[in-house]
């Protein structure tokens, strides 16, 4: 056999091997959570995107145990944490119009703000060194007979940091996860851009996108639609668990979204539809501490940008963030320099939605 036959040959073969592996990739996702997710419970929608192709795309379980509604691409999950990617996103909107600053400090958008706040810089809320308390911490207990769960406003959590003399830390001497800072991330959307959070969310980033059903979430303002609930099993048996004192706040955690809209929201960050590719740069930049190293909450090293965690996973770059609150799970993997994003969204408590997702990414990297 010639040697132009034999290479020939082996092309083919490898050829014919690649297009089976492809083929068989969708079956392996489904087979992580077909076995994981019985068809009558809560469960997930799962997405992987490959080189702006949506690859696999398919719902598990169902949306509430009233009325058995399943899973699909167009259930809409509450994002939890993965909302601060798109409160990020809005605070450099305003960045690029020009109507505030990174290092703008607290007190210069809220006076009344007291004397701590006055080296909290946008900056330090973005990437979590603010040293802002924790409002959870700070929050009355619940009587147990209310006839319903009290929530907490965005306005009610700045009030309770205004009562506080000093912060957790000296801003930017350490790395600590604050919803608090999200929080009044939102608040500071909402003064400087003059319109609700909600709206400019939606005017500036869920409309231009035609993410149509996406929205940060107000009772009696809004409505989901599609909509999942969250849910706990709870002495052997689910239970809704949609709402706690804290479900009420938007800029940590209010947003409700698809893996239909996701998919526009991942294209939108690949092609720089928002903002050019320079004007990303600062939330892809891991913060640097003086003191000891950032951690996650799994006691790993953090790196966190704007709105996004930036640690590597197996040597490949990563963008990713997730979302936990009372019945909800989520996740968003992205892995640029590979063309590969996975989302999982989960309305039950017991999921692992960034196992799950790093699970389905190991199927994908290095192929």
């Amino acid at each position: 056999m010639s040697f132009a036959r034999a290479n020939w040959l082996a092309f083919i073969f490898l050829s014919a091997c690649s297009f089976a592996t492809a083929q068989a990739q969708p079956q392996q996702v489904d087979a992580i959570f077909s076995r994981l997710i019985a068809p009558g419970d809560p469960g997930a929608a799962v997405l992987v995107v490959k080189d702006s192709r949506t690859v696999f795309e398919h719902g598990y379980g169902v949306t509430d145990l009233r009325t058995h509604h399943p899973i699909d691409a167009s259930t809409n999950f509450r994002l939890a944490s993965v909302t601060k990617q798109f409160t990020a996103m809005a605070i450099m909107l305003l960045a690029h119009d020009g109507k505030l600053h990174y290092d703008d400090p607290l007190t210069g958008i809220f006076p009344e703000f007291p004397s701590y706040g006055k080296n909290i810089t946008i900056r330090n809320l973005l990437n979590h060194t603010s040293g802002l308390p924790d409002y959870e911490d700070l929050m009355s207990p619940q009587p147990a007979n209310l006839p319903e769960v009290k929530q907490i406003t965005d306005a009610e959590v700045l009030a309770l940091l205004e009562k506080q003399t000093s912060g957790r830390f000296a801003p930017g001497s350490r790395w600590a996860y604050s919803n608090s800072g999200y929080v009044v991330l939102g608040l500071i959307v909402q003064k400087a851009s003059g319109e609700p959070f909600p709206q400019f969310l939606h005017d500036r980033i869920f409309g231009p996108l035609h993410m149509d059903h996406t929205l940060a979430y107000v009772k009696g303002t809004n409505e989901v639609s599609d909509r999942a609930f969250g849910h706990t099993k709870i002495s052997g048996k689910w239970q809704q668990t949609n709402q706690s004192p804290t479900s009420a706040t938007l800029g940590d955690g209010g947003v409700y979204s698809s893996s239909h809209d996701l998919f526009k929201w991942d294209e939108a960050l690949r092609n720089h539809t928002l903002l050019t590719e320079a004007e990303m740069q600062p939330a892809l930049t891991p913060i640097k501490v003086a003191s000891a190293p950032p951690e996650e909450p799994d006691g790993r090293r953090a790196e966190y940008g704007f709105g996004w965690f930036l640690n590597p996973y197996k040597d490949h770059a990563r963008m990713w963030h997730y979302g936990e609150t009372i019945g909800f799970r989520t996740s968003i993997q992205r892995f640029p320099n590979n063309g590969l994003t996975v989302i999982v969204l989960g309305n039950r408590a017991d999921l692992n939605a960034i196992g799950l997702a790093l699970q389905v990414s190991d199927l994908f990297l290095g192929r």
